[in-house]
């Protein structure tokens, strides 16, 4: 009876504009990813959203916010998935280990890539985009990370001084040699035996600096 029920409850006007908006935010993410920020027209997203222009002006004023959009959900829903301490059981370095890797491989996906690229041609003359990239995404990141390395802290398994500063130092060195070069076209994404080797010496240098 509550299948039924659920079954025949109408689509009400939020549910329609929140399928609509994630219609459009798909289509702008195809055409952002394929022509980059400069060359995407409205136009362009219009059609690769299947909606009329003016339906686009509707839920977005201009392609800046829409890439602004793009970018918040991107990074929410990758910081939240990689930056996962509620595992039970794990020691620091498998920890640090399985969040490594995570990271890693999440940085080096091409689509993830032609993003920051995007974000860093804009944010010069588009600083307000570059900003929310940041808070949404990296700040996030570091953040978890540093929440994570306090409670070792307080629980007796690390002595840092400055848990944010060793936070990002653990980030960094995570994709040490991996990212960049992905970044700037200079090689293709690292293969997971690269990942691996790479993330394990930045667990155990990072546990040789900091493990009591």
């Amino acid at each position: 009876m509550t299948d039924t029920l659920q079954a025949e409850r109408p689509v009400s006007r939020t549910d329609e504009d929140s399928a609509k908006r994630r219609q459009i935010v798909d289509g702008a993410r195809e055409i952002f990813l394929a022509q980059g920020f400069d060359a995407a027209s409205m136009n362009d997203i219009a059609r690769a959203a299947g909606v009329s222009k003016g339906t686009l002006y509707v839920y977005f004023k201009d392609k800046e916010q829409l890439f602004d959009a793009i970018v918040a959900a991107e990074c929410t829903s990758h910081a939240e998935g990689v930056f996962d301490f509620s595992v039970l059981g794990e020691d620091v370095g498998a920890t640090l280990t399985r969040v490594g890797t995570s990271f890693v491989n999440m940085m080096v996906q091409l689509p993830k890539m032609s993003a920051v690229r995007t974000v860093i041609a804009i944010a010069e003359r588009a600083p307000e985009t570059g900003r929310k990239f940041y808070e949404t995404g990296p700040a996030v990141g570091l953040a978890k990370m540093k929440a994570y390395l306090d409670s070792q802290v307080k629980a007796g398994s690390l002595k840092i001084e400055d848990t944010e500063v060793a936070a990002a130092q653990f980030i960094e060195s995570c994709h040490a040699t991996l990212f960049k070069p992905v970044l700037f076209n200079f090689g293709p994404p690292p293969t997971q035996e690269r990942i691996r080797y790479c993330v394990g010496i930045a667990v155990r240098t990072f546990l040789a600096a900091y493990a009591k």
